[in-house]
């Protein structure tokens, strides 16, 4: 009996045993994956600084859904934030690959994926990297569109189109990559820093940093760096691009590169600036040949002061003749008004030009005219301050650019209107019945004599209609929505018919400085209440001439086609790109430069090579 009892329990001894080791077993089996085929499969050793984590793609149809759910549930638990985009995008891959390929007896292939160091910051964030900005920059030589929500041409004007046309290459392109290198460089540093791991390559990185620091630092363009800094350049970029490759912290790269970015636009913006400043003084400014043939000519004028004229004074007045008139201040723009007319007209003996200047450039003007002959043609000079005692000052024509639009569709226009000036015509030729008034900035291609043969049915001012600006949308602001027609149209300077008989009964200059005055008392710019006062003293008062007769815009609009150029009886070159200036528009200068009187000693003196 004792026996046997002694043989019960150790029976029970062993199945307790057996009971213990097999609830060991099956949770050690169903880790190591045993129960569905995947394999190696073990859990991380605390002090191992790497891990390799091998999945098994499967090529079996019939697995095929359980391996994916699997992958899913293994990226889902067991994988760090920065790695699941990258599983998910591997899975999908082997997913589409395996549904397209035709099942083979091979072995299956295995894709091993490293973890990350354990000592490697695993602070990135999905939320941080999950909306990317895509940041464009603006090309305004190609009308962009700035911040603000304007094209280029609408907020700087021609000088878009300038740019455009003069672009040039980079200046000191490798030393610009350089900084740019070094940059990004000292974004990624400091991460690379803080892992033990690395502090070879941590030196290595500072090393590069420190030699680019030095190399800066006493260069500024590209002529002043050493002959091997191409291989100290690819080094940096080799170094970055390993620098890539580590999990980094989005906050001190976001916070470098965005100071990069900051300074960059900072100083595109101040150059944009001052290259649109530069710009509009270089169009405003008398350039520095004209001016020392201005002063050339006085100075000579003053030398020998004996130019009789005298014997012309009977044709000034003579209203059988046809007399043109030219406000101007520019000795060449007026020459070459005057010398395209002349040589395209079939009567020259019977045209009369009147150039109004102001005291500055008289004497200029006045010797050029004598020294230079049109063929039978008369070309008088009148100093506009010195025809009465109000002192009056010359003020030549006046260009508005008007924008129009919102947005993407804006457009900028180019609009010449008379200056207060053009308004004493009937003062100063009183003996006069009809002018055609040309502004410095034309050039006549064709006999003009048709404009003196036009029946103008009672209308004051011949001109050519700019119908791209609605008178409507001019002065809506000013006089009302109903004032004018909807459709009417604004005109334009440059070649105008003037009916000054009309004029003097209608008594348009007191309309006129009347309409001035009550801008003025509403707080109107000047210009802008020249450009009011204008349109509404003509109003109805317009007869339309045919567009053929004049094309404007070759001072601002690049796509003007050559052939409409040239068959126009008149090129205006309105806006601030005018033939006589550097920043013309090159293939509209040559119809200009065709009618300058190259000969003449004083342009050679004053190297004059427009």
């Amino acid at each position: 009996m004792a026996y046997a009892g002694k043989k019960r329990w150790k029976g029970l001894v062993v199945g307790v045993l057996g009971l213990v080791i097999l609830s060991m077993l099956v949770p050690l089996l169903f880790l190591l994956g045993i129960h569905n085929g995947f394999q190696g499969y073990g859990s991380e050793q605390p002090n191992s600084p790497t891990h390799t984590t091998p999945i098994i793609i499967k090529e079996n149809e019939e697995q095929e859904e359980d391996h994916v759910k699997h992958v899913e549930n293994f990226v889902k638990h067991f994988t760090p934030p920065i790695f699941k985009d990258i599983l998910k995008n591997i899975t999908h891959k082997a997913e589409n690959t395996t549904k397209n390929q035709v099942p083979l007896q091979k072995k299956p292939e295995v894709t091993e994926i490293q973890a990350p160091p354990r000592d490697v910051p695993l602070s990135l964030s999905i939320k941080n990297n999950s909306k990317v900005e895509k940041v464009e920059m603006i090309d305004y030589a190609k009308g962009g569109i700035d911040e603000s929500g304007k094209i280029c041409q609408v907020k700087f004007g021609s000088y878009c189109l300038w740019r455009q046309e003069h672009k040039e290459d980079m200046k000191d392109s490798m030393v610009k990559k350089l900084k740019d290198s070094l940059f990004v460089a000292r974004a990624y540093f400091p991460t690379i820093a803080k892992l033990p791991s690395q502090r070879k390559f941590s030196s290595e990185m500072k090393q590069n940093i420190q030699e680019l620091e030095k190399v800066l630092s006493e260069s500024t363009t590209d002529a002043d760096l050493p002959s091997q800094i191409g291989k100290k350049l690819e080094r940096m970029q080799a170094v970055i691009a390993k620098a890539k490759t580590f999990p980094v912290e989005c906050h001190n790269v976001d916070k470098k590169l965005g100071q990069i970015f900051d300074m960059t636009a900072d100083e595109a913006n101040f150059h944009m600036k001052q290259s649109v400043f530069l710009y509009q003084l270089a169009v405003q400014t008398m350039p520095k040949s004209l001016h020392c043939l201005s002063m050339r000519l006085t100075v000579e004028f003053f030398r020998d002061p004996v130019y009789n004229t005298e014997s012309l004074a009977s044709k000034y007045n003579d209203p059988a003749l046809r007399h043109y008139v030219i406000f101007s201040t520019n000795v060449l723009a007026s020459s070459v008004v005057i010398n395209s007319t002349v040589v395209h007209a079939k009567e020259s003996g019977k045209l009369v030009f009147h150039v109004l200047t102001n005291q500055e450039n008289y004497f200029a003007l006045k010797l050029w005219f004598f020294r230079n002959t049109y063929k039978e043609a008369i070309v008088q000079v009148l100093n506009l301050e010195d025809l009465d005692n109000r002192k009056l000052y010359l003020s030549l024509p006046v260009e508005f650019r008007v924008s129009l639009g919102i947005g993407t569709e804006a457009r900028t226009e180019y609009l010449s209107i008379f200056s207060h000036s053009h308004y004493l015509l009937p003062e100063i030729f009183q003996n006069l019945e009809k002018v055609v008034v040309l502004d410095e900035d034309v050039v006549v291609q064709q006999d003009l004599s048709a404009l003196w043969t036009i029946n103008m049915g009672g209308k004051v001012n011949a001109a050519v209609q700019f119908c791209s600006v609605k008178l409507s949308n001019l002065l809506k602001s000013s006089v009302g929505e109903n004032s004018f027609d909807k459709t009417s149209c604004a005109w334009m300077s440059g070649l105008n018919v003037i009916d000054l008989v009309k004029w003097r009964e209608l008594d348009l200059t007191e309309t006129y400085r009347k309409f001035v005055n009550e801008a003025s008392t509403q707080e109107v710019q000047n210009e802008a209440a020249a450009l009011q006062a204008s349109l509404l003293t003509f109003k109805d008062l317009i007869y339309p001439l045919d567009g053929v007769w004049a094309l404007s815009g070759l001072g601002n609009d690049y796509n003007i086609d050559i052939a409409a150029v040239t068959k126009a009886a008149v090129l205006h070159y309105n806006g601030k790109m005018k033939p006589w200036l550097d920043l013309g528009i090159p293939k509209y200068k040559v119809f200009w430069k065709r009618y300058l009187n190259r000969e003449d000693q004083f342009l050679t003196d004053c190297n004059v090579n427009s």
